[in-house]
């Protein structure tokens, strides 16, 4: 792309875009708002995962309060920043087809620790942290954070964090649950980029119905999941990589998934 503050590259099936503004930890501005908007368009016609990271030492420290452009202690419709730009990418990102990784090294703090967990699979390096710091400012944590929290690691512990605005260990954040890998630092590229190539060798249209039903799963009672269950299988059923899958299988050779 041609703007340096997000960049996107491609390669084998797996799309990675990267904040790159390292010098104000990948802080977001309006303008980072829309070029990551278009790099989520673009990779979404094409790739089958996406991997969200942060350039430099940390993931993402939030919104950038210097792009309001406004005198200290001048009111600013903040409801506004999060309907234009923070809710539009929380819900992209959970309706989007592909698998979305975050890659997430340093410190992920405010929104940027919310648009990490608004991902479907989060790998972090033992040397980050989770800062809900939105109490420090008189807030609540926005970018789904109190919808995500709560259903990730509890409401005791949501409220603990959210409260306190305590940095949360990557470490201590696996073992909760909140997400999916802590790993070595010197190894988080290499772990990323396996389980990239492992989703992206998978079916895509499969992949793409388990983070639709997980994600919405409560949305519905027992009853009606196991009738979409139902529904989903038959469709699935009927694909070209089901049929694929099969014949690979008994043919003890790789399968090739077209997305058909």
């Amino acid at each position: 792309m041609s703007a340096a503050t997000v960049l996107l590259t491609e390669d084998k099936g797996v799309a990675r875009i990267t904040l790159n503004r390292p010098d104000r930890l990948n802080s977001f501005t309006a303008a980072i708002h829309a070029k990551l908007r278009d790099a989520l368009d673009a990779a979404a016609r094409s790739a089958r995962v996406i991997v969200l990271t942060g350039a430099g030492r940390g993931f993402c420290a939030g919104q950038d309060l210097n792009d309001r452009a406004v005198a200290p202690g001048q009111a600013v419709d903040l409801g506004e920043t999060v309907e234009q730009s923070w809710n539009p990418l929380v819900r992209r990102l959970a309706s989007l087809d592909q698998p979305v990784i975050a890659r997430v090294n340093g410190v992920a703090a405010g929104a940027g620790a919310n648009i990490a967990l608004a991902c479907d699979l989060v790998v972090a390096g033992r040397s980050a942290k989770f800062i809900q710091s939105f109490a420090n400012l008189g807030l609540i944590p926005d970018s789904g954070g109190s919808w995500h929290l709560p259903r990730l690691v509890g409401q005791a512990r949501a409220l603990g964090l959210a409260l306190t605005a305590e940095p949360l260990p990557a470490e201590k954040a696996a073992e909760w649950g909140m997400i999916w890998k802590c790993v070595d630092d010197e190894v988080l590229d290499a772990e990323v980029d396996a389980l990239a190539a492992k989703l992206a060798s998978l079916p895509p249209l499969g992949l793409a119905a388990i983070k639709r039903l997980i994600r919405t799963s409560g949305e519905r009672t027992l009853d009606q999941e196991l009738d979409l269950q139902r529904d989903e299988m038959r469709r699935l059923g009927f694909t070209e990589d089901y049929r694929e899958g099969v014949a690979a299988f008994l043919e003890k050779r790789p399968a090739v998934y077209q997305g058909r």
